[in-house]
This record gives C-alpha cells, sequence and structure tokens, in this order.
C-alpha cells in the first residue's frame, strides 16, 4: 500500500491567491471612498467660486451712487440699482438660499418672485469704503470695487 502525502504547497497558494484578492478589493474601496471626497471637495469649490463671481459680475458696472445696503426680512439686502431708472436687482437671503429679484426699488423683494443663487447660511455686506465692498457668504469673502462711473470697471 502506497501512501501518497499531501504537499502544503496547494494551500499556501490559495492562501496568498486570497490574500492579493483581498488587497486588491480593499484597494478599490479605498480609492473610491478617496476619489469620491475629491469629486465632492471640487464640486463645492466650483459652487463656491461660482457664488463669488455672480457678486462680483452683478457690481461690476453699476456706478459707486447706484450700489445700497438696507434692511430686510431675514438681514441684509444688496441693492444694485440699473443706473437712471427706478429699477434693479435686489440680492437677500431666504431659507438658506441667496436669492435675487429684479423689481422696482421702492417695494421689498418678494421671495416667490426671487430666482435662487447659490445655498447659503450667511450675507453679510460691509461697506469698507465709498466704492468698496466686502460680501461674506459660506463661500467667503468678497471684496467688490465698484466704479465712480456706470460702466467703468476700471
Amino acid at each position: 500500500m502506497s501512501r501518497e502525502k499531501s504537499s502544503p504547497l496547494g494551500l499556501y497558494t490559495i492562501g496568498i491567491a486570497t490574500l492579493f484578492l483581498l488587497g486588491f478589493l480593499l484597494l478599490v474601496v479605498f480609492g473610491a471612498g478617496i476619489y469620491k471626497d475629491a469629486v465632492t471637495g471640487q464640486d463645492q469649490n466650483d459652487q463656491n467660486r461660482a457664488l463669488r463671481s455672480y457678486l462680483v459680475t452683478c457690481t461690476q458696472t453699476a456706478a459707486a451712487d447706484d450700489i445700497e445696503v438696507k434692511d430686510g426680512g431675514e438681514g441684509e439686502v444688496l441693492v444694485i440699482r440699473e443706473h437712471g431708472t427706478q429699477y434693479g436687482l435686489q440680492v437677500f437671503l431666504h431659507d438658506g438660499g441667496l436669492m435675487e429679484c429684479y423689481s422696482r426699488l421702492d417695494a421689498e423683494p418678494d421671495p416667490q418672485e426671487a430666482q435662487l443663487i447659490a445655498a447659503t447660511s450667511t450675507f453679510e455686506v460691509e461697506q469698507i469704503e465709498e466704492d468698496l465692498y466686502a460680501i461674506t457668504t459660506d463661500a467667503g469673502r468678497t471684496l467688490l470695487h465698484v466704479g465712480s462711473k456706470g460702466g467703468d470697471t476700471r
């Protein structure tokens, strides 16, 4: 009777293959999580940049005397008057969102008629100098320099 000896080499091979497969799956799972975090961060940066660019663009062609800050329902309202008219853009905070409303300036901004610009819980406008404003939102602090004449952006 011959007795066959079993070799542990087969078990070692299966164990090493399983270890490599497990390592590969962990690498894929952790890599996917890191990629998701990177994409989420990039998306947030893009939204912040868009909000800040919007605020700069709104005030870019306005003269210093066409911009004012008044009190509104949930805080400050940034009013950008269309030069020579009684109409303009009113930017204000409502229910966790920054809203814009183009209307007569003697009327209070109506959140029902307004358009959502971006989600933010903070909107503060500070006039630093006659032609320099600082606007603070969740995206950060944005400095705005308005021209002394309408359309002058130098």
